[in-house]
């Protein structure tokens, strides 16, 4: 500590600001950066306070690595320490990622850099289905708690898991934008299976409400998900008691925000990246894909491969991809909007209820939810694997691409690794004469 027991915002300022800048990897890399500084090197949390942090960000819509790094700035200095701390962990490859949408997406960009986003962009689909893979094991590890109480719930739940993944993978495929209903769906779903499981009496036993055995997957798979390259395991839920009332509203305004067009449909679209993402990372591909290319037609199926690649190989949150969308559709105005959106609730989020982070942790209505919404997201990731791979355009792309699903779900390789070698290839190809645009 410094300066009478509290930390200088300008060291947060510094501090977060580096971890911004050399975060590369996505959320592993951000909560190992986040750790090293806060728990080892500066002492400012001890371990299990910084584990209980990953675990209730994780609880939150939205981007958990952000959100992580927004509450361990507020946890040494307050608001103030928020939102420095959380800015300055943004900036960098905010910055960064606007830069690269320009070059990528100028009106005659040179040949090697169309090279370069198409080799990448052929890459995508892959990352995307290890994404969702990585994800599975935690998934299923929640549909299974409960195997010791005999009442053959484990059973019941892996069969609702693989419903609610089909139900994911259909309504990326089919629904677009209206995905995020689909995941509330399911998680509200699980509630009322659960809930009921826990009222009804067991065979045999005295009349008294089951135990509660979804809250088993606290820290350690929090950080078991993180640690598998994902933004989240099964991230987001509603907050206690106010889950449904809070979030149906705001699904009921997707007409008449989004009807509005131009930076009204910009702004939903960042604002279901940012509040109603449940499973943070990837997902953000089937919620903006449909708005993005479809619907408003900002930008093409190849520009939009190109802005997940740039949102996975620059430096900080995934979640700067919709930057790129908001650059392809409004410029640099665009852009900033996008990014203000998308990332203002997490501030909220940590601002206003990191004092009640506990009792979310503790409610088993939020363990439930994310029980079923999270094979939704898992399924909703891997079923954006299918549009993204039949919109490349060339043969040699799909070349890239089985080496690219090879590299990242045989050798287990990095994805920022695996884009930028995909990219170093349509550079070849580019030079050798082969169709890039």
């Amino acid at each position: 500590m410094e300066h009478g027991g509290q930390v200088r915002l300008r060291t947060v300022a510094r501090e977060w600001g580096r971890i911004g800048l050399v975060g590369f990897g996505g959320p592993p890399a951000h909560i190992l950066l986040l750790r090293r500084l806060c728990v080892e090197r500066r002492g400012w949390l001890g371990p299990a306070e910084f584990e209980d942090g990953i675990a209730t960000t994780n609880l939150l819509p939205g981007p958990a690595s952000t959100q992580l790094a927004i509450f361990t700035a507020w946890r040494l200095r307050g608001t103030a320490g928020a939102l420095v701390g959380g800015l300055c962990f943004i900036a960098p490859g905010l910055v960064l990622i606007l830069a690269l949408s320009a070059l990528f997406m100028a009106g005659r960009p040179p040949l090697w850099v169309l090279g370069a986003a198409a080799g990448a962009g052929a890459a995508v689909p892959a990352v995307a289905v290890q994404a969702a893979a990585a994800l599975v094991p935690g998934s299923l590890g929640r549909a299974s708690a409960g195997a010791a109480d005999g009442t053959g719930r484990v059973r019941g739940g892996r069969a609702r898991w693989y419903g609610y993944a089909l139900a994911g993978a259909g309504a990326a495929l089919l629904t677009g934008p209206w995905l995020v209903l689909v995941v509330v769906a399911t998680g509200l779903a699980e509630v009322v299976v659960r809930s009921r499981g826990r009222r009804a009496p067991r065979p045999g036993l005295p009349d008294v409400p089951a135990r509660d055995d979804t809250g088993a997957v606290g820290a350690a798979g929090a950080v078991g998900a993180a640690g598998d390259g994902s933004d989240a395991d099964d991230a987001g839920g509603p907050p206690p008691g106010g889950g449904r009332r809070g979030t149906l509203p705001l699904l009921a305004a997707v007409p008449a925000v989004g009807g509005l067009g131009g930076l009204g449909a910009l702004a939903w679209v960042a604002f279901k990246v940012g509040a109603l993402s449940y499973g943070g990372g990837f997902v953000i591909i089937p919620l903006m894909r449909d708005d993005a290319v479809h619907r408003y037609h900002w930008m093409t199926d190849g520009q939009f491969l190109n802005a997940v690649a740039l949102g996975q190989v620059t430096p900080g949150p995934v979640v700067h991809t919709v930057s790129a969308v908001g650059y392809a559709a409004a410029g640099t105005l665009g852009g900033l909007l996008a990014a203000a959106v998308a990332f203002g609730p997490s501030f909220l989020f940590v601002i206003l209820g990191a004092r009640h982070f506990g009792r979310l942790r503790a409610d088993p209505r939020v363990q439930d939810f994310l029980t079923g919404a999270g094979p939704a997201v898992i399924g909703a990731i891997a079923g954006s694997a299918l549009p993204l791979a039949a919109s490349l355009a060339h043969g040699w792309q799909w070349g890239v691409l089985a080496a690219a699903l090879a590299g990242l779900t045989v050798a287990r390789r990095g994805a920022v690794g695996a884009l930028l070698v995909a990219g170093a290839l349509g550079v070849v190809a580019a030079l050798a004469g082969l169709p890039v645009a």
